[in-house]
């Protein structure tokens, strides 16, 4: 993954972070929306995982 990509998943990353309210419930799908990036950008899948993720593609 190139430089500009990383920072482009940070950015995004970033801008969603600055939404979260501290409301747990409230934020939930902005943390799952953060929780998938990061996975994406850090090329990660889930662990014991004998298949791709489906989720995003790992």
């Amino acid at each position: 993954m190139s430089e500009v990509q990383i920072q482009n998943y940070n950015e995004q990353i970033q801008a969603l972070e600055s939404q979260i309210t501290g409301d747990m419930f409230a934020d939930m799908e902005v943390r799952d929306k953060i929780h998938n990036l990061k996975m994406e950008r850090d090329g990660v899948k889930p662990t014991d995982s004998s298949i791709d993720c489906v989720g995003c593609g790992s």
